[in-house]
């Protein structure tokens, strides 16, 4: 995805790579670093060890096979589109979630620019999931592959051919629906939950088709100042300890 950015980019950039890509890596690098030394055994590992211990509703009942590994792979892509529409709408989970969606472009690296904490609780959050469901290992290892290579196709700065996107979205997200999501528009950034499956956005009514500004009028990020500040590491990590003026903005922007 890195080399079709560069070699047919969509969007043109507001900043070259070089003044970001040294953070974003750098926050991708300390993710796995923590996730590893915190939590050694990882989300495939929990499966083996509640298989194993036939501990999880899917053992209990004695679903196995592949319509276990289809719905196990669905429960986990609807609690990771429920994770990510809790880190919009929970003030403190928003805090974290900022640091995301703080980069003033979207491409590959922003697939994977997420605070530590909130990768941390992810983490958490899933292999709760996992545990309590008695996720088959083949679906869990299969679903992080598709979730990671997924997150890095859709946050990509390429665009598919209309028609194709059309067709492919009712399936999966593609990368002008999610851009949508990173729009500066709160009403837009409320949208458009999904990093893989994109049913869960139709069904509960949080499905935006375009921008309201075209794809390469509308104005990626929250604003032009944490534009500039999360292209800075310490920054960028420091970003959820800050007062959550754009979280009130958005607030009022609803009216609520």
């Amino acid at each position: 995805m890195a080399c079709i950015e560069l070699l047919l980019p969509y969007r043109e950039l507001s900043v070259d790579r070089v003044s970001r890509w040294p953070t974003n890596w750098g926050i991708v690098v300390l993710d796995a670093v923590l996730v590893r030394l915190i939590f050694p055994i990882g989300g495939v590992g929990l499966a083996y060890w509640a298989q194993s211990q036939g501990f999880g509703v899917l053992n209990w009942v004695g679903w196995h096979g592949w319509s276990a590994a289809v719905l196990a792979f669905l429960i986990l892509d609807l609690a990771v589109w429920f994770q990510h529409w809790a880190a919009h709408k929970v003030p403190l989970l928003w805090r974290l979630h900022q640091v995301h969606h703080a980069d003033g472009d979207m491409d590959v690296t922003t697939a994977l620019r997420f605070h530590p904490f909130e990768i941390l609780l992810s983490f958490v959050w899933k292999a709760l999931v996992i545990v309590l469901l008695g996720a088959p290992v083949e679906a869990v290892l299969v679903f992080e592959i598709v979730l990671n290579g997924a997150a890095m196709f859709n946050h990509a700065n390429a665009s598919l051919p209309k028609g194709l996107d059309r067709v492919l979205r009712w399936g999966i997200v593609t990368p002008d629906m999610h851009r949508v999501h990173h729009s500066a528009e709160p009403c837009e950034t409320d949208s458009n939950y999904g990093f893989n499956l994109s049913i869960w956005d139709r069904i509960f009514n949080t499905y935006t088709q375009q921008p309201a500004k075209g794809h390469l009028g509308m104005t990626v990020g929250l604003s032009k100042d944490m534009a500039v500040g999360a292209r800075k590491f310490h920054w960028s990590l420091a970003l959820p300890f800050r007062p959550l003026e754009m979280r009130r903005r958005r607030k009022s922007s609803d009216g609520k």
